[in-house]
């Protein structure tokens, strides 16, 4: 535990002012985790997601042949347990008494806000930070972003270029070509398209000139750029400041009922006590929460060059 700020106050008065500064403090850091990730609150100690396949190709029938009968198979289940993430800080009476509370209350408030909500965006974000990991697998037993997802009717499938790129027009057209002609775990084709652009902020400038240009980047040619005309992202382009590499990019597709999910089961909650010997007040604030991904359809990357 750390040292208290000084040592003790009345912390039923001073709660009141705790709570204006926290909600002043969430106001000035907008949430990127929710651009991109599906939020769900649960009240439960966990909840599992439960894939299932569909049916494949109808098989030729001969005369007189009974029908090659299908059916649904079960897929692969992934489980969100929310864990509690916590932290507080303690002020004294004295501080109260000798008019210290209110420079004292509103900084260690206003960072106390800050860092909660940068934890979570932290927590969160970290699942595209580990995406190309394969110590962090998902219900299939791979990572998120990888060549081998395993189908379940056999063959694996892949939602990483063939060949890591930085981010490029011809980048981009590979990725989107790759997810156009996506199939699902029977085989059929994948009705899904591209909606985000997700990048770290290193990306941010060279994603405005091959996204904003209307004609090719790079070349002197009279030629168009395809993206342009095409809109390419639905969704736009998210910059995300809690990647921590500058040469990943995702794209995200519009097949995001069970993709990348933020699984909440208790948000944000503000606290306040006092020590009945040191007068100490203490204040602290909790939530619990996971993310992860169900289908890793919803997401499209490289961790670039």
């Amino acid at each position: 535990m750390s040292m208290p700020i000084n040592t003790g106050t009345l912390s039923k008065l001073l709660w009141p002012g705790a709570s204006t500064v926290f909600d002043g403090m969430y106001a000035d850091f907008p949430e990127v985790y929710s651009q991109i990730f599906k939020t769900v609150k649960i009240d439960r100690n966990f909840i599992e997601d439960v894939m299932f396949a569909g049916f494949g190709l109808l098989s030729q029938k001969a005369e007189g042949a009974p029908i090659n009968y299908d059916s649904i198979r079960q897929s692969f289940t992934t489980r969100y347990t929310p864990v509690v993430y916590a932290s507080g800080f303690i002020i004294t009476r004295e501080a109260y008494e000798d008019n210290l509370y209110k420079s004292q209350m509103e900084l260690k408030a206003s960072s106390l806000a800050k860092a909660t909500k940068q934890t979570r965006e932290v927590i969160v974000n970290n699942v595209l930070n580990r995406a190309f990991n394969g110590s962090f697998v998902g219900g299939d037993g791979v990572a998120l972003i990888v060549s081998t997802h395993p189908n379940v009717s056999g063959g694996t499938s892949s939602n990483v270029l063939t060949t890591a790129a930085n981010l490029s027009e011809a980048a981009i057209e590979d990725m989107f070509i790759q997810i156009m002609i996506a199939t699902d775990d029977r085989g059929l084709k994948a009705n899904y398209q591209p909606n985000k652009l997700v990048i770290p902020p290193q990306l941010k400038f060279e994603a405005d000139r091959i996204l904003k240009t209307t004609q090719r980047v790079g070349t002197p040619n009279n030629d168009i750029s395809a993206l342009n005309a095409m809109g390419p992202f639905p969704g736009g382009v998210v910059v995300n400041r809690y990647l921590t590499s500058s040469t990943a990019w995702f794209v995200l597709t519009d097949e995001d009922s069970n993709g990348l999910k933020y699984v909440e089961r208790r948000g944000d909650e503000f606290g306040t006590d006092n020590d009945w010997e040191t007068e100490n007040a203490k204040y602290k604030v909790t939530s619990r929460y996971t993310a992860g991904w169900t289908d890793w359809r919803n997401i499209y990357g490289t961790p670039g060059v």
